[in-house]
């Protein structure tokens, strides 16, 4: 069979799906945004394209975001048309819509299954837009009418998509009741064979000419984000830290993510809002309790997995929204965890069991679980072996996620 994915960032989502699809003998093409010549990873043929202008000078703000979609959308034909003038005709194409590329794919091949991968529905109530009453939307009624149009991008796919995949329960059921009954709910899949608990881990962080070893046992708190913004709870984590070093004082604590935004909005001053709340938490945190706190900035991936291997509490708040795929990763570690009682957290940790759920901006709930987990290290590790019990049995990649995936858009040319 024939099979073309889709993504800007290929391979985001699809890194192990596609590699897999090679290993069974099919041919796998891939269109990614990028510059250069066409490349083979891991068996699949990456095709690059790039969109030829940006969005229009003094077009509607709420249209920003729609004609961006529809520029990607028409690069991505292009390259849609030169593969099937080149006679590639895909069996079935995967394809994330979340930046417009797959728009017009039918127009190319109006045979062709196309499944999209369902990451996430927006909404002006319930979920992550309006969640966080300390950063309300200026105009809200104006907020609803950009969101409305941020989502015409997926109505126009859905008269044209047969299958949605989507990671989790809660994002699948972002998306409206029509086609929710088309979506299958699979993860991408945790390496749990990669992503293990090892009780010989070492990591030494350094500061200048200062170097700080720790080793698996220690006192370490982990706090990972692609970037340090409110969305994933870096402002109710750091003002939550004065009180956990003043109550645990050798623990250290390590802060992984760049300071620029993945998500949500910029702060109204154009400060980044890594800087934003150092300056509101570190007048109440002594020198040498400072001293203990470690920003590591983006890290390699070998080095986030050390990290998660020492961890003695790790840290994961986020708005309902896309869950990430570090919470999970430090789930496989065997990582005690304390987190937002937020969906979708609340699908995959279970409170007292496989992890400690606080409310989400609840910050002395939060100060206290860190800290109690840290006296009590018997409860941590139980937490920690259940946590990874559970990746292991319901996300782990080999064994559970990969050979679904790979049945279901098998058997799609049947169906």
């Amino acid at each position: 069979m024939r099979f073309l994915f889709i993504h800007q960032n290929f391979p985001g989502q699809f890194k192990h799906w596609a590699p897999a699809l090679v290993a069974r003998g099919h041919e796998v093409v891939a269109l990614a945004i990028r510059a250069g010549e066409t490349i083979s990873w891991s068996g699949v043929r990456v095709v690059p394209y790039q969109v030829q202008r940006g969005s229009s000078k003094d077009i509607h703000p709420w249209l920003i975001d729609f004609e961006a979609k529809t520029l990607r959308g028409e690069a991505c034909l292009r390259a849609c048309l030169k593969l099937r003038d080149e006679g590639f005709v895909p069996d079935v194409v995967v394809a994330h819509p979340g930046w417009g590329e797959s728009l017009f794919v039918k127009e190319v091949w109006p045979k062709t299954k196309v499944v999209m991968y369902c990451e996430y529905f927006y909404g002006s109530d319930g979920a992550d837009v309006g969640f966080d009453p300390e950063f309300p939307a200026d105009d809200p009624v104006g907020s609803a009418c950009r969101l409305r149009l941020k989502n015409a991008n997926y109505f126009m796919h859905f008269d044209q998509v047969e299958y949605g995949l989507s990671p989790t329960l809660w994002q699948a059921d972002t998306f409206p009741a029509p086609f929710r009954g088309k979506i299958k709910v699979v993860h991408d899949g945790i390496d749990t064979d990669r992503v293990v608990p090892s009780s010989k881990a070492r990591i030494t962080v350094q500061r200048g000419i200062e170097r700080f070893p720790m080793a698996h046992g220690d006192e370490v708190i982990t706090f990972v984000n692609r970037n340090l913004e409110p969305y994933r709870g870096y402002h109710i984590f750091m003002r939550a830290l004065p009180a956990i070093l003043a109550a645990r004082p050798l623990a250290r604590v390590l802060i992984v993510g760049a300071d620029d935004v993945s998500y949500g909005a910029r702060s109204p001053d154009g400060r980044k809002w890594k800087q934003v709340f150092i300056e509101e938490v570190k007048p109440q945190i002594p020198s040498a309790d400072w001293e203990r706190v470690h920003f590591l900035g983006a890290v390699p991936y070998e080095t986030f997995v050390n990290l998660l291997q020492v961890s003695a509490v790790h840290v994961y708040l986020t708005y309902p929204f896309v869950l990430s795929w570090s919470l999970l990763e430090a789930m496989s570690a065997g990582c005690s965890i304390v987190a937002s009682s937020t969906p979708p957290v609340c699908e995959v940790i279970t409170h007292g069991v496989t992890g400690r759920l606080v409310g989400f901006s609840d910050v002395d709930a939060l100060a206290q679980e860190v800290i109690a987990l840290l006296q009590d290290r018997k409860s941590a590790r139980q937490l920690g072996r259940a946590a990874r019990a559970t990746v292991v049995q319901r996300y782990d990649l080999k064994t559970v996620c990969l050979p679904q995936q790979i049945a279901w858009v098998e058997g799609m040319v049947a169906r």
